[in-house]
């Protein structure tokens, strides 16, 4: 545990990226197994459970620092952060005990759960007279489910991949799917060969940056093949060991939410992976992402809206075939081989190769961005036709040209009632995107959710509340969604530099990640748009 508080330490003391990547190799190269794969899952992004409410870690704290209780409370609104106010109050240990970081999370902290209030309460007084300065706040982090670090899942794969000798794209293969923190999963993950016994285990998916530059810049445009944007969920289809696997970009399996794709896909060969978006597709024609929405919550789907909604995968790319990663190989060579892969009779009705635009001049390309609506995309996507399927986002072989510019991931952390009606439910949220491993506040939205989902979403907010200020509640950052707004401009009064205009919720993105949110960036991009189109109206 000490070890790795000084990694986390090292880590939030440096804004360089080389700096975080050396801490994480120097921690790697000397750790147990099973300390690195614990290290691994929460540098990941992964956080324990809270397991012990709130108040009566306060109320504990209180106790064992000997202080009134109004004197915590002020001391905690003061600092703004439980897990810290209790390191700060806690006398220091007069010995401190040597514990590896495997041992407090496998012994000590995931026991908590099965455990009594009293029970609970002896643990954790333990525990913190055991453990001394920044080890006892990473300890408080842990319990209280806030752990957070700023490093991404990318520069912890950079990390592994120069301590194993590995590539990125292994490490980060090896990391998707079912990947558990234990000691073999580590040794298994550094390992130079090694054959994944994990048949169902997905590739990383590519990414695409936004466009920013004019057509012209990419060259010509015979070297690109250019491609619709759905608004469904992307997914990478597994055939392997005579058994199918469905995979969302979050990295959920929903094979069985998705019959009629399973059942298709069992006609594919044996060692095929293809990555691909599921889209509601009725009568040649996509339906609108709120239909796909009524089958994604049901934990049963019946006969009638397997028939109002039906689904297809949209095939944009071959990663494996006859058990072969082909990811290396150019995008025509890909594209050639799935095409013939999907005319297998009986398949292409619900696996769907992706319709390429024509392309001959760049002004055919504007003129399909322009229509994009009228085909129920979201604009265009322009791969290169020589580039290989890459890792996480890549600049220059994927752009993505959204429609619609003034729209962005973001991640919901603060939240509070509404009013009248709503005054008994959290309906007001604020959203954050990321600024290096930062999220920072930039809009407020309360408009944009069903009844229904306001509902869901205030029950899990109720469950994963991490700190109360007044009326606002601080809450996980793990709920992404998308925010449209009409307008956008600089701000010296907030705190990200920008301000939105009526910014409203496009809907509740359950299949993204917070790591998938947007950046700072993204929105500096936006606003540089916004003010080319106001110079262009001019």
């Amino acid at each position: 545990m000490k070890r790795f508080a000084a990694l986390v330490a090292a880590i939030d003391e440096t804004t360089r990226t080389s700096e975080k990547v050396e801490a994480m190799v120097a921690y790697f190269k000397d750790a147990q197994p099973a300390d690195a794969a614990w290290a691994v899952h929460f540098l990941s992004g992964e956080r324990p459970k809270r397991l012990i409410p709130v108040r009566r870690l306060a109320g504990w704290a209180t106790e064992a620092s000997d202080v009134p209780e109004w004197l915590f409370e002020q001391c905690y609104e003061a600092v703004g952060d439980l897990a810290e106010t209790i390191s700060l109050l806690l006398p220091e240990p007069a010995t401190p005990e040597e514990r590896a970081l495997h041992v407090w999370i496998e012994e000590y902290l995931l026991p908590l759960g099965e455990m009594e209030e009293h029970e609970q309460r002896a643990a954790i007084l333990a525990a913190w007279r055991s453990l001394a300065g920044f080890e006892r706040f990473v300890w408080n982090k842990l319990i209280t489910g806030g752990f957070r670090v700023g490093v991404s899942q990318p520069l912890v794969i950079r990390a592994l991949s120069r301590v194993s000798g590995l590539s990125e794209g292994v490490i980060a293969h090896r990391l998707t799917g079912n990947w558990a923190p234990h000691a073999d999963s580590w040794t298994t993950l550094v390992a130079e060969q090694t054959a994944d016994t994990d048949v169902s285990r997905p590739y990383p998916f590519y990414l695409a940056y936004a466009l920013e530059e004019e057509l012209e810049t990419l060259g010509e445009p015979q070297e690109w093949q250019v491609e619709w944007k759905w608004d469904g969920i992307r997914a990478q289809l597994v055939r392997r060991a005579d058994r199918c696997y469905l995979w969302s970009r979050g990295e959920e399996l929903v094979t069985e939410r998705f019959p009629e794709i399973a059942t298709a896909a069992r006609l594919l060969p044996d060692g095929t992976v293809i990555d691909g978006e599921i889209m509601p597709w009725k009568e040649g024609k996509p339906l609108a992402f709120s239909q796909l929405q009524r089958r994604i919550g049901r934990k049963a789907l019946g006969t009638k809206i397997l028939e109002e909604v039906p689904v297809v995968l949209i095939a944009y790319d071959l990663l494996e075939i006859a058990g072969e990663d082909v990811r290396e190989r150019p995008l025509a060579w890909r594209r050639a081989r799935l095409a013939e892969l999907l005319a297998t009779p009986g398949v292409s009705r619900t696996l769907m190769l992706s319709p390429a635009v024509a392309a001959a001049a760049w002004d055919a390309v504007r003129a399909a961005w322009r229509r994009a609506r009228e085909e129920c995309a979201e604009g265009l996507m322009l791969k290169r036709l020589d580039a290989s399927y890459g890792v996480g986002r890549r600049r220059g072989g994927w752009w993505k040209w959204k429609v619609q510019p003034y729209a962005v991931d973001a991640v919901m952390i603060y939240a509070q009632a509404g009013h009248g009606r709503r005054a008994s439910l959290n309906t007001d949220y604020t959203f954050a995107v990321w600024d290096g491993g930062t999220l920072v506040p930039f809009a407020k939205a309360y408009s944009g959710l069903t009844d229904a989902e306001i509902r869901e979403l205030d029950a899990w907010i109720r469950r994963n509340t991490v700190e109360k200020f007044g009326p606002v509640r601080s809450v996980k950052p793990e709920q992404v969604f998308e925010l449209a707004f009409e307008g956008i401009q600089p701000s010296p009064r907030h705190k990200s530099g920008v301000a939105v205009r009526f910014p409203r919720i496009a809907r509740w993105r359950t299949d993204k990640k917070p790591e998938d949110a947007d950046t700072l960036e993204t929105l500096r991009t936006l606003l540089h748009a916004a003010d080319t189109e106001g110079d262009s109206r001019e």
